[in-house]
């Protein structure tokens, strides 16, 4: 067992290499590491890569920028890996990314939205012939999501469940929250025969499920929402955006420039997602997800004040943002966003 005095030196020891790493410079600017996740709505990031943007516009400012990818499934595991230091962009559901606004503001740390990766509609989907809405559920019932309860979709059907059941009953239907990445949720929803009965998706994966005949759309985010939502958004700290200026704004403008890239080329957007994800589905359907007259092509985000209130409201975060201006950086004030 180790003694009170070996855990002491110990404990000096750690803190003294806590102190000599905090001292250390910042580093230099030249290397961006993003993180993504599952869906049509990171095509903006597919392109980004394939054309090769942010080190387009960082050779534009006079930096050679060094960019590594990686795919994580989660918003939990996307912001441990942000406050880890292991990326230094993330990506994930607005729900995710407010709880960790919440808990950074005022920090070092703190993170705020760098743009949207537009609105797309989340679909609920169930292939239980029983349940046409979300009152009909039973304990029987396994709703997939890529994290229970706290990614943006479980958010959604917490919101869902408040208005469906009312006031204090955000979280009636938590118990049947399982976590599955969207890949998995949806071949588990079409296949049958698992405790699965339901998958809180996005795009591409609830465009596929709806073309099996067992299954069926029980609501859309943009119902529970009253009109278009924002869902995932990238995001970063405030010190590497400060301590990163060059980097951080080759990374904007490369994600504006892909994001109307997709917008105005959405067959050619859609090969280059069927072959970055390495993607055995039609690059047609790509292209008629993507065409999606739901859908906007917008860094601004839209609808996530409401999100902010709703997890105000069940205690998800304590603080109250005035504004959506509260929790995004400054290049996308001037336009109109919710």
């Amino acid at each position: 067992m180790t003694s009170r005095r070996t855990f002491t030196r110990l404990l000096a020891l750690a803190l003294a290499l806590g102190s000599a790493f905090a001292a250390l410079p910042a580093r230099a600017e030249g290397l961006l590491r993003i993180a993504q996740q599952f869906g049509t709505l990171y095509t903006p990031f597919h392109v980004m890569k394939e054309q090769g943007l942010i080190e387009k516009h960082g050779k534009a400012l006079g930096l050679d920028i060094k960019v590594e990818w990686t795919r994580l499934s989660g918003g939990a595991a996307v912001n441990d890996a942000l406050l880890a230091g292991n990326i230094d962009v993330a990506s994930a559901g607005i729900g995710p990314f407010l709880t960790l606004w919440d808990k950074t503001r005022g920090t070092s740390n703190e993170v705020k939205i760098i743009g949207a990766f537009g609105a797309q509609p989340n679909f609920l989907l169930t292939n239980n012939p029983d349940v046409k809405t979300i009152k009909d559920f039973t304990d029987k019932d396994k709703i997939a999501m890529p994290v229970a309860v706290v990614s943006v979709q479980g958010r959604i059907l917490q919101f869902a469940a408040e208005q469906a059941f009312g006031p204090g009953n955000a979280k009636k239907l938590d118990p049947l929250m399982i976590t599955l990445p969207h890949p998995d949720a949806t071949a588990a929803l079409i296949s049958g025969g698992t405790e699965i009965t339901s998958h809180l998706s996005n795009s591409p994966f609830q465009n596929q499920a709806l073309k099996d005949p067992k299954v069926h759309r029980v609501l859309s985010s943009y119902d529970v929402f009253g009109g278009p939502v924002t869902p995932t958004v990238a995001y970063t700290t405030v010190k590497f955006r400060q301590e990163n200026p060059k980097t951080y704004k080759a990374f904007f403008d490369a994600f504006e420039e892909a994001t109307k890239w997709v917008e105005q080329h959405k067959v050619e957007a859609a090969q280059i997602y069927v072959k970055v994800e390495q993607s055995k589905l039609d690059p047609a359907f790509i292209a008629e997800v993507l065409s999606d007259p739901e859908a906007q092509y917008t860094l601004v985000p839209l609808g996530t004040l409401k999100f902010a209130d709703f997890m105000n409201r069940i205690g998800a975060i304590k603080a109250k943002p005035a504004s959506w201006k509260d929790f995004t950086f400054e290049e996308l004030h001037g336009a109109s966003g919710s």
